[in-house]
């Protein structure tokens, strides 16, 4: 009786020969994961190349892994690509390119005039796009009580419009129209189409935010500076001198229109007064708008 149960439990040599070879694969594949561990991680010491991980905001440089940063910052064109990709997320430049083919905006424009009372408007703006700031053409007609004048331009300059008739608008007029294109947040998102140069000038704290200062020269030579969000990398302000007069502007109530960032209210100031506002009550890119808006003949 012992015998038989003894005789039950006993491997039978073709069970036998199953579980050696059971045995004989499991240990080749344990030698297998292990040298392809041991390899892999030899491979890793040799070349010294660092892992490679992709994430949707990469980690800031700092003066330790890259010498030639001594802010410990990112570079500027970092910093403003991932601007930019804030801006339209998440296509980025060829996501603005596609949606703001043209741009029809509405508002309220508010501007101190020589006797240092502020003027309100109603204001229309057509825009064109271009294939840099240059070739953008640009309407923007201004509705007073007493009168309704607009100023546009185009390849060759800028121009007015009153009663349907041409005319050269005052230098200043000019300049401060001119500056809302030269000095504005597209000239930071078009930094590369208008061939302009990027300079990171570190970081500021302004009543407790921190923004990193990125210097835009454009090819004339015209710099701003931009300060942009060190949390959201959106421009919250900018900064620029003109006739030996310096500008702050400033951004607030950002919301997105057909996917892409827009700040509905902008001030503008001269020696911390105020000089101009800027309200949009509604903005809508890629409508037809019409090339004659900005012919330079009289009708």
């Amino acid at each position: 009786m012992l015998q038989s149960a003894i005789a039950n439990f006993a491997i039978s040599p073709r069970r036998e020969s199953f579980v050696s070879l059971r045995f004989r694969y499991l240990i080749f594949t344990a030698i297998v994961v292990l040298s392809f561990s041991a390899f892999a991680a030899a491979q890793s010491d040799d070349d010294g190349s660092p892992e490679i991980k992709t994430t949707a905001t990469p980690a800031p440089l700092t003066a330790e892994n890259d010498p030639k940063d001594k802010t410990g910052n990112f570079t500027a064109e970092q910093i403003a690509e991932q601007s930019i990709f804030v801006y339209a997320f998440p296509g980025g430049r060829a996501r603005l390119d596609q949606i703001r083919k043209t741009t029809s905006e509405r508002g309220k424009l508010k501007m101190i005039n020589a006797e240092g009372k502020f003027d309100t408007a109603s204001y229309l703006l057509w825009a064109i796009r271009g294939e840099n700031s240059a070739s953008e053409k640009i309407r923007l007609d201004q509705q007073y009580p007493t009168a309704t004048y607009s100023l546009v331009s185009d390849e060759k300059g800028v121009f007015g419009i009153y009663n349907n008739s041409v005319f050269v608008p005052r230098e200043d007029a000019v300049k401060a129209f001119e500056n809302r294109t030269v000095h504005g947040i597209e000239a930071y998102l078009r930094y590369k189409e208008n061939g302009s140069t990027l300079e990171l000038a570190g970081r500021e704290k302004r009543l407790g935010v921190e923004f990193y200062q990125i210097d835009v020269t454009d090819k004339q030579g015209r710099k701003t500076r931009f300060l942009v969000s060190v949390k959201s990398f959106r421009i919250m302000m900018l900064e620029y001198e003109d006739g030996g007069t310096k500008y702050l502007r400033k951004f607030y109530d950002y919301n997105y229109a057909q996917g892409t960032l827009v700040p509905y209210h902008s001030v503008l100031y001269v020696d911390d007064k105020i000089v101009e506002e800027i309200e949009v009550n509604s903005i809508v890119f890629g409508q037809k708008v019409e090339e004659t808006l900005f012919a330079r003949r009289e009708s």
